[in-house]
């Protein structure tokens, strides 16, 4: 039995920020959304909240004593700004915090691994670092991925033949919840996948099965794949390493799946033709058939 939390949610408009926020106030906690742009969500007021403008930090935290964090998307350095809001968030009264990492980045690795290795030397007490592997969202929503499969029906990667457990966002954010709000906090990481490895000519072959229309996916260099997220203004060293995580996904570092959803929720994760289908089932509902 959980008893009732303040939860300040970071990135409460985001993919899995907004589902956690969703969810937590569905089960009658206390939260606040927080976004650079926020939006109020039922039953819970939204507050600006920008990692680099520590003026925004008071508000989001106030009567907090759980948060969910997720770091600021593009920023090479995310510990600069977010081991100090972790000491204020600890002044004022935050005794869990539950961080969204990557399943790429290890503890006392680059950019969040930073974070991650702070938190597990017991920077706040509680604590729980969420690895998941790549979202599912990222072939459905308004990644650029999805966004070339929209338009011409590719999507382009320097994967090759290598394989991802990838994850849908719903299964990350209920993970968080029960990582927020169990009255043991797990004080470890948490590597979040799907129940199956898909390459991305996988990936394609069931998103052309599940909607009809022709979908291939596109194999690039290295170089080939840093230039194009450049050209669709990603950050140049931001840009060079989304291309090197391909470049390890090629070598196999993401074939893997794990039991993380089943033993924290008690279900088992969705698969990716579920997504597919149900994320066709809601276009279909919002934009109508098309001709």
């Amino acid at each position: 039995m959980t008893t009732r939390a303040s939860v300040l949610v970071t990135g409460a408009t985001g993919n899995t920020g907004s589902r956690v926020a969703d969810r937590l106030v569905a089960l009658g906690h206390d939260v606040t959304p927080a976004a650079r742009r926020p939006t109020d969500t039922a039953g819970a007021r939204g507050v600006r909240f920008d990692w680099h403008d520590d003026r925004t930090y008071a508000a989001a935290l106030r009567g907090a004593d759980r948060a969910y964090l997720v770091p600021p998307v593009g920023d090479p350095d995310p510990a600069a700004v977010m081991l100090p809001f972790l000491e204020q968030a600890r002044a004022a009264g935050v005794r869990r915090v539950v961080l969204l990492s990557s399943s790429a980045i290890p503890v006392g690795g680059p950019g969040v691994g930073q974070v991650h290795a702070a938190l597990a030397d017991g920077l706040v007490g509680d604590w729980a670092v969420l690895r998941p592997s790549w979202f599912m969202q990222n072939f459905t929503g308004g990644h650029l991925h999805a966004q070339s499969i929209r338009e011409s029906g590719v999507v382009s990667s320097a994967t090759g033949d290598g394989k991802v457990g990838f994850v849908d966002a719903d299964d990350i954010a209920e993970v968080a919840v029960r990582a927020l709000t169990d009255p043991v906090a797990p004080d470890t990481d948490l590597v979040i996948t799907g129940p199956e490895a898909l390459s991305y000519r996988e990936v394609a072959s069931v998103l052309a099965q599940v909607s009809g229309s022709p979908v291939e996916h596109r194999q690039l260099t290295y170089e080939q794949m840093r230039e194009r997220l450049i050209a669709a203004g990603i950050p140049g060293a931001f840009a060079a390493m989304l291309a090197d995580m391909d470049r390890s996904i090629a070598g196999g570092a993401e074939n893997r799946v794990t039991g993380t959803v089943e033993r924290m929720t008690g279900r088992p994760p969705r698969t990716f033709r579920a997504h597919a289908e149900r994320a066709l089932a809601e276009r279909v509902r919002r934009e109508g058939p098309r001709a």
